[in-house]
């Protein structure tokens, strides 16, 4: 087992390497320009969008309820751990990196969503489509379009089940001392009563649990903000100080050069907001809608939302405390942050946060892999997945998971190179659409 372990885990990291790193931020980098930034001028007209209803629209769910599907997915555990992560080994400049991969990856996201709904098909489950029909039927490369849907299937049992089950288990180990089977089968049945009903019923889940969880996260953050204002600038100036200059390490902290910001930064600003990956165009082709624009418009504030202000917030908080300057585990370095200016309500607030941000991730996720589960055994698996995928969920809460994540890492690197290929291909048709919608305005 430990030398599989490591077999994956070497191969991971290889996928994982640089040029991934800088193939996912070069993709985004030469859409924002095709797209002529498009992120920035183009925001306030998404918000809008976010929650129009589209009467004559085809498709399964809302703007919105795809949205929040999406959400449920990104926003998760790498918004709590992976932002510690990155500060921790890349040090406080990592955060300004993690932002650059957000706003690249805004264009990234708006691009993958058009070719969703541009390329998706209509079958008796209802509308799909993601990276696996836009390779199929845009670029005209159906074994990329297997491969791809292979690696979600994949990931979804990894990164959007196991992983998740036993980071939530855990949390409630840990504080309210739960066995971590009976979270299990808690989790287990609650999922099971969710994603029987399919997109519709994971997107009124999720409609509701989204918007409350990232409220009660972003309260909790701006009140220890607002309380603690003076250092705020503090906090700021070492964001933006240590991305571009090494800090030298003092008292638990190991040290960071600009390189390591670089590196931690990207590779979980990535993580935390899939925008490359292809997992979110999924749940964005279910959405109803008559033009691909306006819902590509809706899926690029999801990158805004997940980096721009979840992962601020966690990395604010993170840097007002002085935990971070201790040697403290990055696992725990969010939950004792805010344990320092909340008391053990602060440590409640991180649990809960991790708790619920690791369902509505499993939910998302479900999704995902039972679309690309479709797509390569047909319509009629879909009963089959979804058993097979809540077992799993047992299993996660139970197992010590090392190669689990180090797989799961793995197959997410694998699902982003045959979409940022389509991505790139599809670049022009993207382009068409945009402009089209724009001068229509």
């Amino acid at each position: 087992m430990e030398i599989l372990d490591e077999i994956i885990s070497s191969a991971s990291s290889f996928v994982w390497g640089v040029p991934m790193l800088v193939l996912l931020v070069g993709t985004g980098l030469y859409l924002s320009i095709r797209l002529k930034g498009m992120q920035f001028w183009a925001l306030g007209h998404a918000v809008k969008l976010i929650f129009t209803k589209e009467e004559n629209g085809k498709g399964d769910i809302t703007h919105f309820q795809a949205l929040m599907t999406a959400l449920a997915a990104t926003v998760g555990i790498g918004n709590i751990v992976g932002v510690a992560t990155a500060i921790t080994f890349g040090g406080p400049g990592a955060v300004f990196w993690m932002w650059v991969t957000g706003l690249v990856g805004m264009a990234t996201k708006y691009s993958e969503a058009i070719l969703a709904v541009k390329y998706r098909e209509e079958g008796e489950n209802g509308f799909k489509g993601g990276p696996m029909y836009y390779l199929t039927n845009g670029a005209k490369m159906p074994k990329l379009a297997f491969l791809f849907a292979l690696f979600t299937v994949l990931a979804s049992f990894g990164i959007g089940n196991m992983t998740q089950a036993n980071a939530v288990a855990n949390a409630i180990f840990s504080q309210f001392s739960v066995p971590m089977w009976l979270t299990g089968v808690i989790l287990l049945t609650i999922t099971s009563f969710v994603i029987i009903g399919g997109i519709k019923s994971i997107g009124k889940t999720t409609s509701f649990l989204i918007p409350f969880m990232i409220l009660v996260y972003f309260l909790a953050s701006i009140s220890i903000i607002i309380l603690n204002f003076d250092k705020v600038g503090n906090a700021f100036y070492l964001i933006f100080y240590h991305a571009f200059n090494p800090i030298a390490a003092g008292g638990g902290f190991a040290g960071a050069a600009v390189a390591a910001a670089i590196r931690y930064g990207i590779a979980r600003g990535v993580f935390s907001n899939e925008s490359g990956l292809g997992s979110a165009p999924i749940a964005a082709a279910a959405a109803k809608t008559d033009d691909p624009v306006k819902q590509a418009l809706v899926s690029m504030t999801q990158t805004f939302i997940d980096t721009l202000v979840v992962c601020t917030m966690t990395a604010l908080i993170i840097l007002m405390a002085p935990i971070w300057t201790t040697g403290v585990n990055a696992g725990e370095l969010t939950l004792k942050s805010f344990e320092f200016f909340l008391g053990d309500f602060g440590a409640i607030i991180v649990v809960f946060a991790t708790v619920l941000f690791g369902y509505s991730t499993i939910l998302g996720w479900s999704y995902y892999g039972e679309r690309a589960f479709e797509y390569i055994f047909g319509d009629s698996s879909i009963k089959i997945y979804r058993i097979v995928f809540v077992s799993f969920i047992v299993v996660g809460a139970m197992t010590e998971l090392k190669l689990v994540w180090n797989f799961s890492d793995l197959a997410n690197g694998l699902m982003a190179i045959p979409n940022l290929i389509a991505l790139l291909l599809l670049s022009k048709v993207i382009t068409e659409e945009t402009n089209r919608y724009f001068k229509s305005k």
